[in-house]
């Protein structure tokens, strides 16, 4: 009997961090060798004929997991029967746009696809979101998705994971495998915290390994400070600087392994999920937490111990959350 293929719908398809997401999903790259797909690109008017054409290439690779392609501008014909939705088309902020403007521009966008989500998604969708602001773009898409449950929304803090295991993978001389529990707390922005106090490399607490590496514990955590938490926080706009545009292929790759880990189960990694009031965090902020999941959806890992060094800075990006988050119901969206 063939199995049955999954609905993914990617918004912003013919953009670059959709280019790249394209022909990984179709390969399995994101949900297996043995789970076929259906794709439905959705993007604006103006980016159709790029999409179009992604659509041509994914023809021309002949992959055997991949049953359709649809091109469409509608998003309420992009979710229709989707289980997996990949938000990463964005408005992105512009030169001298205010913060109001970005985000009233993003309600424009993931309200509409959010009411589109509830109308006709799969009962069992999960919805993650690229697009920045992110955080504050998935709790709007999930107020406006009707009944579908907002815990099914998630946005993407998994390339701050991968970019932070990236710095000390460095600083230590040791593969990314051998890190384990780093932990990104908060927005996905500037203020975010990447957290190693709960990490290990090779079983050695992080902290132990740069206090040997680094000769004393002061300058360990003078590095944690002064380098890799703001390099880590960062980094999108070191890429910028020395790449003339925004990561893409990073992107691409933390979005495949968010949606993988969720399917697929993890006992550890980072995502921004609905806060249900874990570690003080106002209730219904999507909010960056370490996450485990069995394959039914992420879930934040509760009992953490958080120095107060560690609970200023997480609490400095929620602050950033319950802004944006005001300033948005201050413009009569939620």
């Amino acid at each position: 009997m063939a199995t049955s293929s999954t609905t993914v719908t990617i918004t912003g398809a013919g953009g670059q961090i959709g280019y790249a997401l394209l022909f990984r999903i179709a390969a399995g790259d994101m949900l297996g060798p043995d789970r076929p797909v259906r794709l439905r690109l959705l993007e604006i008017p103006q980016g159709m004929r790029a999409a179009e054409g992604a659509a041509l290439e994914l023809q021309d690779c002949a992959f055997p997991l991949l049953h359709d392609v649809e091109v469409t501008d509608n998003a309420r014909t992009a979710f229709e029967g989707c289980s997996i939705g990949m938000l990463v088309g964005a408005r992105p902020r512009g030169p001298g746009m205010e913060r109001a403007d970005l985000l009233a521009a993003n309600a424009g966008i993931f309200g509409p696809q959010g009411e589109a989500i509830g109308a006709g998604a799969a009962s069992d969708v999960r919805i993650v979101v690229v697009g920045n602001p992110a955080n504050t773009n998935a709790l709007l898409a999930a107020t406006a998705a009707g009944d579908v449950p907002a815990d099914r929304f998630t946005a993407l803090t998994r390339l701050d994971h991968n970019r932070a295991v990236g710095q000390l993978t460095e600083a230590l001389d040791v593969r990314p495998d051998e890190i384990d529990g780093v932990a990104i707390w908060g927005n996905h922005s500037a203020t975010q915290f990447p957290d190693v106090s709960h990490a290990t490399v090779r079983g050695v607490p992080v902290v132990d390994a740069l206090t040997e590496r680094l000769g004393d514990k002061e300058r360990a955590m003078a590095w944690l400070d002064d380098s890799f938490i703001p390099r880590v926080a960062k980094r999108g706009a070191e890429i910028i600087d020395v790449r003339g545009s925004s990561s893409v292929a990073s992107a691409a790759n933390a979005a495949i392994e968010h949606v993988r880990d969720e399917q697929a189960g993890t006992a550890w990694t980072s995502a921004a999920v609905v806060s249900q009031g874990e570690y003080g965090v106002p209730e219904g902020l999507v909010c960056s937490f370490p996450v485990s999941s069995d394959g039914s959806g992420y879930r934040v890992v509760e009992g953490l111990d958080l120095d107060d060094r560690s609970r200023a800075r997480f609490e400095a990006s929620v602050s950033e959350l319950v802004a944006e988050r005001d300033a948005v119901r201050e413009l009569g969206i939620l």
